[in-house]
């Protein structure tokens, strides 16, 4: 199986003996598949991807809806998560600087100068979660490239709207998605190993799971902790 990145969304393309292509969405992720000719190439199968991309996000779209959780407000009283924990977030208007402080192990206090927006305070979360996140990144990608015996050229954090973390083999890059700032040390640490692996296998086929199975015996489990955490407002892929 392939996979083709366009803008935020990552399809599976599947190549079989048919004449004509087929996308579709399934639940509960959101995966999206797209059935293609075997000999179709790859620019016109892009192509045919872009010309979907407006039904393909009205559909995702109607699987966060389906969650039937409400959009965050970012008001205080409200639950956020944070490295696998919940918190409620303080927001404490007309401050001389913005910035976003822990208090112990309940509230995440956000400070903000006054006439911000709800707009802002979402930037301000999604930052701040990505400087956290990336602390929490380096040291296991440090670990985890020496152990399996890799290395990668680059590494970034993306929000991504299906995918935990995503693998670009010839160029030896990986994106972790963002999302992750608010799992725990557990998942975190599968999707690295996870995507780490792709460089030496790039199908999810028996060998891959067999390699996974040497270095991190309990993926399974952090994967089912992964997905099963009600943290999520989709089920995410890997």
């Amino acid at each position: 199986m392939q996979q083709i990145t366009v803008g935020d969304y990552t399809i599976d393309v599947v190549r079989k003996d048919i004449k004509n292509l087929h996308l579709a969405i399934y639940p509960p992720t959101g995966r999206i598949r797209l059935a293609v000719p075997r000999k179709l190439d790859d620019e016109t199968i892009r192509r045919h991807i872009v010309s979907k991309l407006s039904w393909i996000k009205k559909h995702i779209a109607q699987f966060e809806q389906a969650e039937g959780l409400p959009p965050l407000e970012y008001i205080s009283g409200e639950s956020h998560y944070l490295e696998g924990r919940r918190y409620l977030l303080n927001v404490i208007p007309d401050c001389s600087i913005n910035q976003i402080k822990l208090r112990g192990k309940t509230h995440i206090d956000l400070f903000e100068k006054s006439g911000k927006t709800q707009a802002h305070r979402h930037h301000m979360m999604q930052e701040w979660y990505r400087a956290r996140l990336k602390v929490r990144i380096e040291p296991l990608l440090l670990k985890w490239q020496e152990l399996i015996g890799v290395q990668v050229n680059e590494w970034a954090v993306k929000q991504m709207k299906t995918r935990w973390g995503t693998c670009n083999i010839r160029a030896k890059r990986i994106w972790i998605n963002l999302e992750l700032a608010k799992k725990s040390e557990d998942c975190l640490e599968y999707i690295i190993v996870h995507e780490l692996m792709h460089l030496l296998e790039k199908y999810h086929n028996d060998k891959f799971k067999a390699l996974m199975d040497k270095h991190l015996p309990d993926w399974r489990e952090r994967k089912d902790s992964l997905n099963k955490s009600p943290l999520n407002h989709e089920d995410w892929e890997d």
